[in-house]
């Protein structure tokens, strides 16, 4: 099953594209999470509500040292949620996601900007990995390479992780990864907001409208 995230804390628009969108949780990350001026205990709840009670929600660690964010991890999993644990993938980070796995937490390795530093996460056990693929682009590199060729690696391994492919500038990014097959994607607010939208759209449906009422005036089409 396809996992579409929206990656904000904004309870509000998470609550409108829910609506329209088959929502299946929300990424969120220090900074996101500092922006909205909201501590996790305070998101979590509201976020929470806005998907009806049944979501995932990846929650970043902040701790520095891996035994510390392994202690912070255990505590995210007692919450009562759906929580994956997002670990930024450094060498420390890595050590951490061992250790976390030991203890059956699950874990996404975050901050990827390198097809090795992912398969590496994978090799170390994150059930998800997220490559930022604007950030990476913004670098000079190619982002939609790096998420292509780690999906490769990943089905060559027979990996189960899955890629969570994050940092997003435009809908094109996003159309070009999901033809990579990744097994999930987490967008900004606008940019999933702008794929449900075409300038097109609006003017033709007027003209259904139109039509119809020139001919059959208020009637409903099961009353025509």
């Amino acid at each position: 099953m396809f996992e579409l995230y929206l990656d904000t804390a904004d309870a509000q628009q998470v609550a409108q594209l829910n609506e329209s969108l088959p929502v299946f949780g929300v990424t969120t990350n220090p900074s996101i999470l500092a922006k909205a001026k909201l501590g996790v205990n305070q998101a979590l709840p509201l976020l929470n509500k806005a998907l009806n009670g049944q979501a995932r929600f990846h929650v970043q660690v902040v701790s520095l040292t891996a035994d510390e964010m392994l202690a912070e991890a255990i505590q995210l999993n007692a919450l009562p949620y759906d929580i994956v644990v997002k670990v930024p993938a450094t060498a420390i980070g890595l050590a951490a996601i061992k250790k976390m796995k030991a203890a059956n937490i699950t874990v996404l390795a975050t901050a990827i900007y390198s097809v090795q530093q992912g398969f590496f996460a994978a090799l170390c056990g994150a059930d998800y990995l997220a490559p930022y693929v604007n950030r990476i682009d913004a670098m000079g590199a190619n982002g939609i390479a790096v998420v292509a060729d780690l999906q490769n690696l990943i089905n060559q391994q027979n990996l189960t992780t899955k890629l969570l492919p994050a940092s997003f500038k435009n809908t094109q990014q996003v159309l070009d990864i999901l033809q990579l097959g990744v097994a999930s994607i987490t967008l900004p607010v606008d940019i999933a907001q702008q794929m449900m939208t075409h300038p097109a759209v609006q003017p033709a449906v007027d003209q259904f409208s139109a039509d119809w009422h020139d001919s059959f005036g208020s009637q409903l089409s099961f009353d025509s």
